[in-house]
């Protein structure tokens, strides 16, 4: 059974006002020693701030949940969804799940690889920054990736098949700007939206929440349009969709000081970003006919399911 996340009143009252304008990549010449990576960089409006504080620490509906087990597949420099087909272009990224991503991926290249993720009917690909202690990259010890209902659980249909979307704000320079992002420590109840110092014996952790209502594209020019979360539980006018929420709990093998994450700071790629800059991405490549099982099964009948999608607790 999942255990109750509990999260520090920080990340409440967010005011942020001002919205970074994004960019299109497809095609771009940017090369790795001066990347435009303004995709994965959004300030969210007030609303939009408060309600993606609203949703994390909203339990699941009756249990409305199941989940998939992952692993760290690989370290690299791609980014499929903000700049696909250009190798070594992104900062650094861990990649869990579907062995075969990287820059050049497909729904169709996902869909022919394999996962180190349990249930292996999962394909999909995940990606964050890496997680660097005193300048050496640290692979996550675990990676859960839930799927609750949140919103409207009842209604709820599956993610599509090649939904792509990025969650988080890259190029924060505050932890306002960044209400994504929340870190913890093993055995511990408090989160702030940056680093925490983890006592011996605890583990760092991070929780990181994904939208739930879509607007029936499989993606947009800025990978973020096309979802958006819910406000007072409701989807936005333009949303007709709901789609489970999608939060991974990654826990590192790490405690103490000294961390910072892969990111660009000022066109350049760097390893010393702050922990307020965490973001995820998403590529979906489960089985079309599990994934939805799932949903019916877990979602939308109030369950939680374990990794197999059969229910365990109501």
């Amino acid at each position: 059974m999942r255990v109750k996340r509990l999260f520090s009143a920080v990340a409440a009252g967010a005011t942020v006002v001002a919205l970074i304008a994004t960019a299109v990549h497809f095609g771009s010449l940017d090369t790795p020693a001066h990347v435009n990576h303004s995709a994965h960089f959004w300030v969210p409006t007030p609303e939009q701030a408060d309600a993606i504080v609203a949703q994390q620490v909203a339990a699941p509906l009756r249990g409305s949940e199941f989940r998939a087990d992952c692993f760290s597949a690989h370290r690299k420099n791609d980014d499929p969804i903000v700049f696909p087909g250009q190798a070594g272009v992104s900062h650094m990224h861990e990649f869990y799940g579907n062995r075969s991503a990287n820059a050049q991926s497909t729904l169709e290249s996902l869909s022919l690889g394999t996962t180190n993720c349990n249930p292996v009917v999962d394909l999909s690909s995940y990606w964050t920054p890496t997680v660097y202690k005193n300048g050496q990259p640290i692979a996550p010890e675990r990676v859960t990736v839930y799927y609750q209902g949140i919103t409207n659980m009842a209604a709820a249909v599956p993610h599509p098949r090649g939904l792509r979307y990025v969650v988080g704000n890259a190029g924060a320079t505050n932890a306002d700007q960044n209400p994504s992002a929340r870190w913890s420590c093993t055995g511990s109840t408090p989160s702030s939206r940056d680093f925490m110092t983890c006592a011996p014996g605890s583990k760092l952790e991070t929780y990181l929440d994904f939208p739930t209502c879509w607007d029936g594209r499989l993606d947009s020019p800025n990978h973020r349009d096309h979802m958006a979360f819910a406000l007072s539980q409701t989807c936005p006018a333009g949303y007709p969709h709901v789609v489970p929420r999608l939060e991974l709990l990654i826990t590192y093998p790490v405690n103490g000081g000294g961390l910072t994450l892969a990111g660009t700071r000022n066109g350049q790629l760097v390893t010393d970003q702050p922990g307020y800059t965490f973001h995820g991405d998403f590529f979906n490549a489960w089985d079309s006919n599990e994934l939805a099982r799932r949903v019916r099964d877990c979602i939308n009948a109030g369950y939680i399911c374990g990794t197999d999608g059969k229910p365990i607790q109501q």
